[in-house]
């Protein structure tokens, strides 16, 4: 999914997961297509994962730019409250997906809650 769709320029939102109220918080752009996680075949690094190389890369990356936080935090609740998004990934049950396309529409809805 990252490494094959996220692009340069497009808009993605910043979601708190893990956290007392989970929810989108902020809009960045992505700046970068992805590229391999070079800190996944550093034997020093956390992020370290053995079946990882730079021939054979597991994982990747994108760079995102900061584009401005939301007006206030869109709470899960608020999301799964709202009709028009009940078909976005991240509000069916089981899905922890970190990164996750939704559709032009749920993305205009979800600006239109701020």
């Amino acid at each position: 999914m990252m490494r094959d769709q996220m692009q340069p320029g497009d808009r993605v939102f910043f979601y708190h997961s893990s956290c007392a109220q989970p929810g989108i918080v902020g809009l960045m752009t992505v700046a970068k297509a992805a590229y391999p996680d070079h800190t996944s075949w550093d034997p020093e690094s956390r992020y370290f994962d053995p079946k990882s190389s730079a021939e054979k890369p597991r994982w990747f990356m994108v760079d995102v730019a900061y584009e401005r936080h939301l007006k206030r935090n869109i709470t899960l609740t608020e999301l799964k409250s709202n009709p028009a998004l009940e078909a976005m990934p991240l509000l069916k049950k089981g899905n922890r997906l970190s990164i996750m396309p939704i559709s032009k529409d749920a993305f205009e809805t979800i600006l239109d809650m701020e």
